[in-house]
């Protein structure tokens, strides 16, 4: 482990927590997020950002400075709880992935709750999904935490429509049971550097809005997935979200997907997003982009 993880931890623990816990609301986490993102998280000088549309919605394009375009694209919904972020906000962490990747990558501007409260964003989902699969190609679909529920969402939606499926799913630290059934998330809520336990309950009632938690295509965990491509899900040992992945992983794997989990010690939610300083984020996104390109190589098999 690096010498900046601790001292990040520490940071965390002392602005970033006590800061989401007494946020008045959305608003605010917004505000704070998009100006923060703006002074530490920085796209690598390899990739161009630019902003355009995608199924009719504004969108955050990531192509690289110089050569051709990838027939790879990774499509990414970002995180923040179904109710703060934005392709902004995570638009430097996917460009780094994108490149290690050998891909072209795009981030949706979905729907957020309270305004827009499930399934609006799953529904913004499966058009952004269907408009990148329209342009060939292979796609990856990831994100993290509510975005790696909407990408895990996406995914049973579309086994369910018998519909193309992406060559591959990926997930940082993904929120998977919006019952908040898993262990971890009494016995980590101290240990969490990042996250309040106490404020997830109002989060999770901004975006269903009545629907019943227990739905999968809200809360992924109880989905089917018989006939899904590989999945990569990592999470943290000190998450309050750590059972998610746990559970979600061997969930995949008892429905016979070919899943891989790998679990990292003592690091924050989401840490690939902190690229630009912590090395455990760069060794991991070298990791996942090294997985993407042997899901989309001339050995991966054909789906």
């Amino acid at each position: 482990m690096s010498l900046l993880r601790p001292l990040l931890n520490q940071y965390l623990r002392l602005t970033e927590k006590p800061h989401m816990r007494k946020a008045s609301g959305p608003d605010a986490l917004r505000r704070s997020f998009e100006f923060k993102a703006r002074l530490f998280f920085h796209a690598p000088r390899a990739a161009r950002l630019e902003r355009g549309d995608l199924a009719g919605s504004e969108a955050l394009w990531v192509r690289p400075r110089r050569g051709p375009r990838s027939q790879c694209t990774i499509l990414y919904f970002h995180g923040g709880g179904f109710v703060f972020g934005s392709p902004r906000t995570h638009g430097a962490m996917v460009a780094a992935l994108a490149c290690r990747a050998d891909a072209d990558a795009v981030l949706p501007r979905y729907p957020l709750a309270p305004e827009h409260p499930f399934p609006a964003a799953l529904d913004h989902a499966l058009a952004t999904y269907q408009a990148v699969r329209a342009t060939g190609g292979s796609v990856i679909v990831g994100g993290d935490s509510a975005g790696g529920a909407l990408t895990l969402s996406l995914l049973a939606r579309l086994l369910a429509d018998k519909a193309p499926l992406p060559e591959a799913v990926f997930a940082f630290s993904p929120l998977t049971d919006l019952t908040f059934s898993g262990d971890s998330f009494a016995s980590n809520a101290d240990a969490d550097v990042e996250l309040p336990a106490e404020r997830a309950h109002e989060m999770a009632q901004m975006y269903l809005n009545g629907t019943d938690p227990t739905d999968p295509l809200a809360s992924p965990l109880f989905a089917d997935f018989t006939g899904a491509p590989p999945v990569w899900i990592t999470a943290g040992d000190t998450e309050i979200l750590l059972d998610d992945s746990r559970r979600m992983a061997a969930h995949l794997q008892a429905q016979g997907v070919d899943a891989t989990y790998v679990e990292e010690h003592d690091l924050p939610h989401v840490w690939p997003i902190f690229h630009s300083t912590l090395p455990e984020a760069r060794a991991t996104l070298n990791t996942l982009g090294e997985w993407i390109k042997a899901q989309t190589g001339a050995s991966a098999a054909t789906r």
